[in-house]
């Protein structure tokens, strides 16, 4: 099937509205095999036409801008609508034939039935709006808006007024559904909503009025809805300030799931087929083998980066922990760390020409710039893709800056993405990891498959990509890479036994730090950022793990059986053709010849 063009996605799109949404359960009881892909593909046309009025951030986000003066309202009627949609969904997938199917449909078949059984038991089970507020947040969408060249900026202005005018309501229906909250989930509400209003709500508004060719009456509509939803964020913000003194004293909800939403979590998120349990066993049996071979690393390049002067410490992790110490000191100044990001990325895309290891597409633009602040709290870096049917846009390669931190604090964090780490860092983000394999992913014919990504292939192809990466020659095999290699992958292993071990064992925050500072050679600020992290999400902490794991040997599986014939980018090309699906499931279509 030949990939639609950017602007056949885009017929495409403006057709999805006019579909009858009463094909979204219709169905015939024994339709002929030959008609249950164009009855699919029918199908899957009517659940977008009503899958985006209910999800209109989500429809923005993916390219679909007919909805971009909606906002979706976090109330109960909301969550019924959804509810009911959903189950009608799964009733409507019960009719078709997997076997009637070729593989593309029978992947989004799979795909559309995990994704709709895990929205239901996030609205009816795990109910994340009860008890994180971070998760009622205007901002990202309305920068996203302000940022995206959909249309002339004067229609663009108006959109962003409708959906200002709207901001009361959305914080005053996520009030109302609170139920006591966490208070790190409260704590990171606060700070976003303060970082929003610092920027998205401020002058950045304003100067895009002052950019327009609006008239004077439509310039006060803009400046009067934002206006509103300032106050509104303002009035939200002090209703914020006020619960966490309350939280404080007393009735706070544990940041910690338990074992039973855990296991459930991890079968939704994941989608590996496998348990919790099961990874956190191989994570540590991955932890033991990187132990050791990080040891012959560090007694390899003791004399050249410690010197013989000072002796080898008889234990391991000291010996590892002073070596890894030692290289930490090559590091960007604080001021330089986003340019120093940027300044590498050229040099990745053309190494991976150079090795042919890949397809690349590098018109789709890239573009490095500071986290904005309303993002920060979670992650050092981001990845901002565009939408599947928006492909032109930019991807943001977003970058946390040490400026905005103490100095002591940022020296640890320059520390730990050193000249060494800096790399392995823009190779996950960027190329050939998150940017790449999205850019690849916006290329599938499929919409579902682009559209509802799994965070573990995702994740897990950036790690992945780190290794392939070192194993064509980035840093021409110098020790020195590879041992901080090893520490990041000890990073991704680790991040799975700390993540279990929070939310299913009590793990406290002394023992959290001393896993990754003494056991995985971290910073002490990022155990701490870390730490913070693992208390604001559950399970994604183990995507990437997860992934890289079932990447690795889906690979070595097809280089047994191909031996001498195996091809390194023809793996690659055909891995990434399939979307943003579980790698389970691409496991399934590749060595069962899907094309």
């Amino acid at each position: 099937m030949t990939p639609p063009t950017d602007t056949t996605r885009r017929a495409l799109l403006r057709t999805l509205p006019a579909l009858p949404v009463a094909l979204a359960g219709a169905g015939c009881a024994s339709p002929p095999r030959e008609a249950e892909p164009r009855r699919f593909d029918d199908h899957v046309g009517a659940m977008f036409a009503e899958y985006w009025p209910l999800h209109p951030e989500a429809a923005f986000a993916a390219g679909h801008y007919a909805l971009a003066d909606r906002l979706r309202i976090p109330d109960r009627s909301t969550r019924d609508a959804e509810r009911a949609f959903l189950h009608r969904q799964l009733r409507a997938l019960q009719g078709f034939d997997p076997a009637a199917l070729p593989v593309a449909q029978r992947l989004d078949l799979a795909v559309l039935r995990q994704r709709f059984e895990s929205s239901l038991w996030q609205l009816d089970t795990f109910k994340p709006w009860q008890w994180q507020p971070s998760a009622a947040n205007v901002a990202g969408t309305l920068a996203r808006q302000l940022e995206t060249a959909y249309a002339p900026l004067d229609e663009r202005l108006r959109h962003l007024s409708a959906r200002l005018w709207q901001v009361r309501d959305f914080y005053a229906a996520a009030r109302a559904g609170f139920d006591q909250p966490t208070l790190v989930h409260t704590d990171l509400a606060i700070g976003q909503h303060r970082g929003a209003l610092a920027t998205v709500l401020g002058p950045r508004i304003e100067a895009a009025v002052a950019a327009s060719t609006l008239g004077g009456t439509d310039r006060a509509l803009v400046r009067d809805s934002a206006a509103t939803a300032r106050a509104a964020v303002e009035e939200h913000l002090r209703f914020l300030t006020e619960l966490r003194t309350r939280l404080a004293a007393g009735g706070a909800r544990s940041f910690r799931i338990g074992s039973a939403l855990y296991e459930q979590k991890f079968r939704h998120d994941i989608q590996s087929g496998g348990s919790a349990g099961e990874l956190v066993a191989r994570a540590q049996r991955e932890k033991d083998w990187l132990l050791g071979e990080m040891d012959r690393l560090a007694r390899e390049l003791w004399p050249k980066v410690v010197g013989t002067a000072e002796p080898q410490p008889a234990d391991r992790l000291r010996r590892i922990g002073r070596v890894i110490d030692a290289l930490s000191h090559d590091h960007a100044r604080p001021e330089a760390f986003v340019d120093a990001v940027r300044a590498q990325i050229p040099a990745l895309a053309r190494f991976v020409a150079e090795r042919d290891l890949l397809d690349q597409d590098l018109a789709k633009p890239l573009v490095v710039r500071e986290m904005p602040p309303h993002q920060r709290g979670t992650a050092a870096a981001n990845i901002q893709p565009p939408g599947p049917l928006d492909p032109g846009a930019p991807t943001y390669y977003n970058v946390a800056p040490p400026t905005a931190m103490p100095p002591d604090r940022a020296e640890s964090f320059l520390r730990e993405y050193n000249h060494w780490m800096l790399q392995l860092l823009n190779i996950h983000e960027a190329i050939p990891g998150h940017y790449t394999q999205l850019v690849h992913s916006n290329k599938s014919p499929s919409l579902v498959k682009t559209l509802f990504r799994n965070g573990a292939m995702t994740e897990g192809w950036a790690v992945y990509g780190e290794r392939m990466m070192l194993e064509a020659g980035w840093g021409g095999g110098a020790p020195e890479i590879w041992l901080t290699w090893m520490k990041w992958n000890l990073r991704s292993v680790c991040n799975t036994l700390l993540d279990h071990a929070v939310h299913t064992g009590g793990m406290s925050e002394a023992e959290a730090t001393a896993l990754l500072v003494d056991e995985a050679f971290q910073s002490q600020a990022e155990a701490a950022d870390k730490w913070r992290r693992v208390t604001q999400t559950q399970v994604q902490l183990t995507s990437y793990f997860a992934g890289y794991s079932e990447i690795m040997s889906l690979r070595d599986e097809h280089k047994a059986r191909l031996g001498k014939a195996f091809d390194l980018k023809a793996f690659h090309n055909r891995f990434l053709s399939y979307g943003s699906v579980p790698v389970r499931l691409i496991r399934e279509a590749m060595n069962g010849g899907a094309g």
